[in-house]
């Protein structure tokens, strides 16, 4: 295996580290992804679109003034106006690579909207099939590029440091357990989020936040972990919330906010359309809605998003065939739904430029904490987050000139977690969408007791989610106590850090040490 201690390791295949490794041609860059290219990315399950300031009525700081609003007073303002304004260039680039965006009939980008939003301004590709298109873009460039080596079916085992405590490469495991290292001028982690905690979840079920232990373990801080967005309009199909909660294959198929934006309207079983008299309707925040239908199911209700309109098919094929693969014909009937883990707000703290706090470490997408999102990701900012960081570390990186030492030998790896169905259980039912401090209490003891027996990453990262949420005492949102309901008089964001000294692992337990905060 050809690898040079100059080259650039990134971890992770969707958005965020193909768009990275691109960004940073022609420096010789080895992408290490756990399935074959493209093929188990949170990207390529994307059904809406990307946010950009393009139509004659829009402005880059009405975006960003919208992504703050949305982001409960957690969202960074210079980061929201650095993003915004960062999203007509970002579109520009994914058009010079080919990428076949939705037009209208005078050969302009179709603009949708949705959720939050205060104009039109979200780019969709082959309608609700924006992630898959762009992901299968990204992944054909990468393929053609010289300077990328994909490492296809390996995992990131472990970050490796220099006798300077600067990372200087990982350690990757692949199916059959052969170890390698990787020696890396810099590590840019993409891994995605941890969606897959939960038994209800949108996400592929790999996404339980295996970069945030990585990270964690090296060193770095983690910032507002407690922040797990909801997406209210999972379908209810097939069983798919009950297969996921027991360990399952599949996730819930998502019912993308797009039909809202054009139009659906959401109903209980007496008929009540009950988002009628709530500020934005269907279209308020998703937190909002994803608390209201979680209401209503509470008292009993099942709730149904009713998206029978003209031209469904053609707008919205990826959500009929996915209905219709499981007996539902979304023309004819409404679709059964439910809130499920979407998307994590939080992660590894980073700066302007996707530096973590540990040096030589990266963070690019959903496992970065950029301070975009705040306590609530404003709809289609996540995938214009990715693609415009990754051109910051990039440049980032590609001015570094820093020395770097032999990375240090790999430990032992660490075991898989035997405990995941439970693990996924006990979040949806204590740390899901509307939590209080006796829930999160009994989960984080019995999270903890399950680190303490097995020493797994899984638990580890849910026992962090859990405990900032337990601390968080206030409502937020994405994060809702019902014994704090009211937001806290001045907005401030948590931070977590594993324990590193001696004397902290003594008096707690490895299994512990995430609850050391920063």
């Amino acid at each position: 295996m050809s690898h040079s201690p100059e080259t650039i390791v990134v971890v992770g295949g969707g958005v965020a580290g193909l768009a990275t490794a691109l960004r940073l041609a022609p420096l010789p860059v080895t992408l290490v992804v756990a399935s074959p290219l493209g093929s188990d990315a949170a990207t390529g399950w994307a059904q809406g679109g990307i946010a950009a300031a393009l139509g004659a009525d829009d402005r880059p700081d009405l975006h960003a003034i919208d992504t703050l609003s949305a982001g409960a007073g957690l969202s960074e303002p210079l980061v929201a106006r650095r993003v915004a304004g960062a999203a007509p260039d970002s579109i520009d680039w994914l058009v010079g690579l080919g990428t076949p965006f939705d037009r209208d009939p005078n050969g302009s980008l179709a603009l949708g909207l949705e959720a939050a939003h205060s104009r039109r301004r979200i780019v969709h590709a082959q309608g609700d099939g924006t992630g898959r298109v762009v992901l299968e873009t990204l992944t054909q460039a990468a393929r053609a590029c010289p300077s990328i080596h994909v490492m296809e079916g390996w995992r990131a085992d472990e970050l490796l440091s220099d006798e300077h405590g600067r990372i200087a490469g990982i350690a990757a495991r692949d199916r059959e357990g052969r170890v390698v290292t990787l020696a890396a001028r810099a590590v840019v982690l993409a891994t995605g989020g941890l969606g897959g905690l939960y038994g209800a979840t949108t996400n592929p079920l790999g996404a339980v936040g295996s970069g945030l232990a990585l990270a964690a373990r090296a060193g770095a801080v983690l910032r507002d972990m407690e922040f797990v967005q909801f997406h209210p309009t999972a379908m209810v199909v097939g069983g798919a919330p009950e297969r996921a909660a027991s360990g399952g294959p599949a996730p819930m198929p998502l019912a993308t906010e797009a039909l809202r934006g054009e139009g659906a309207r959401l109903f209980n079983a007496r008929g009540e359309r009950f988002m009628a008299e709530v500020p934005g309707q269907e279209l308020a925040p998703r937190d909002v809605v994803a608390r209201a239908i979680f209401a209503q199911i509470a008292q009993g209700q099942d709730v149904v998003l009713d998206a029978r309109m003209k031209d469904i098919e053609r707008r919205f094929p990826g959500v009929v065939a996915l209905c219709r693969a499981h007996g539902l014909d979304p023309a004819r009937a409404p679709i059964p739904v439910r809130p499920a883990a979407h998307y994590h707000m939080g992660g590894i703290r980073v700066d302007v430029a996707g530096r973590t706090s540990v040096a030589g470490l990266w963070a690019c997408g959903e496992v970065a904490s950029t301070g975009l999102h705040g306590a609530n990701r404003l709809a289609s900012n996540s995938l214009l987050e990715a693609l415009a960081y990754a051109e910051w570390i990039a440049a980032d990186i590609s001015g570094e000139h820093t020395a770097i030492g032999k990375p240090r030998a790999a430990s032992s790896p660490r075991p898989r977690s035997p405990a995941r169905a439970e693990i996924r259980a006990l979040m949806d039912r204590q740390v899901g969408v509307v939590r209080d401090a006796e829930g999160l209490e009994a989960a984080a003891q019995r999270l903890g007791a399950i680190a303490d027996r097995d020493g797994d990453d899984l638990s580890l990262v849910a026992l962090a989610v859990t405990e900032a949420a337990l601390r968080r005492c206030e409502s937020r949102g994405g994060h809702f106590r019902a014994d704090h309901p009211a937001p806290a008089a001045v907005a401030a964001h948590s931070q977590t850090r594993f324990g590193t000294d001696e004397a902290a692992g003594e008096a707690m337990g490895e299994a512990a040490l995430v609850r050391r905060v920063a």
